[in-house]
């Protein structure tokens, strides 16, 4: 078991930038696979990124070039560098760990509106 809490979400200006903390319970070092997903209103989740544990990163098309994300074993904690929003990034983000389960946190929301 593994409790994950995700942080950092708000409000932002289009253009603007967000971090993302996901702070996991206990190592994540176990985790073969650490992802961020969002959920919009009315929409399906979605991927938006996933880190493994050699690190080795995949991005949805959407977010390249404007989404970094990272994890810190030391401190039991992935991060998502979030740039140029847009109000399409508007979603409930949720954190995911991967190992024989899957455990998902709470989310945070990121609001991107002028």
């Amino acid at each position: 078991q593994v409790q994950l809490v995700e942080s950092g979400g708000g409000l932002v200006q289009p253009g603007g930038s967000l971090r993302l903390s996901c702070a996991a319970s206990r190592s994540i070092f176990t985790f073969y696979n650490m992802g961020w997903y969002r959920q919009a209103p009315e929409k399906q989740r979605e991927l938006v990124a996933t880190i493994t544990s050699s690190s080795s990163t995949n991005y949805a098309e959407f977010v390249k070039g404007r989404f970094t994300i990272s994890r810190d074993n030391a401190k039991n904690t992935v991060y998502l560098q979030m740039d140029n929003l847009k109000p399409e990034d508007t979603a409930v983000y949720y954190c995911k760990a991967t190992s024989r389960n899957s455990y998902w946190g709470q989310g945070t929301q990121v609001t991107v509106s002028s």
